[in-house]
């Protein structure tokens, strides 16, 4: 990956499955995020899973996708990450990483 292809912003939905509720999932997926630089959000849903959106440089957002696949919290078991509706955009859409309720 090229240097101005690592600078690219992209925005990425994500949905993670495996024990990763009433684990402080979304308050650690928000502090990596943070601590990133990244933007976007995190929420539990009804299906017992985590969902969000990362926005940001390309090369922040790859390092992100594999901490929410490899990762996570420390008491969290992550099954598996899904990773849709990537695309590439011009500016970001949130001004920073926030936990929905």
């Amino acid at each position: 990956m090229s240097m101005a292809e690592g600078d690219t912003l992209i925005s990425v939905d994500y949905e993670i499955f495996g024990k990763v509720q009433g684990v402080f999932f979304r308050k650690y997926t928000q502090a990596e995020g943070k601590k990133l630089g990244l933007v976007g959000w995190v929420q539990n849903t009804d299906q017992g899973t985590v969902q969000g959106r990362l926005q940001g440089p390309t090369s922040k957002v790859r390092h992100m996708q594999e901490w929410l696949e490899t990762k996570g919290s420390p008491k969290s078991h992550i099954d598996r990450a899904s990773f849709h509706n990537e695309k590439v955009i011009v500016k970001l859409d949130y001004a920073d990483f926030q936990i929905v309720k």
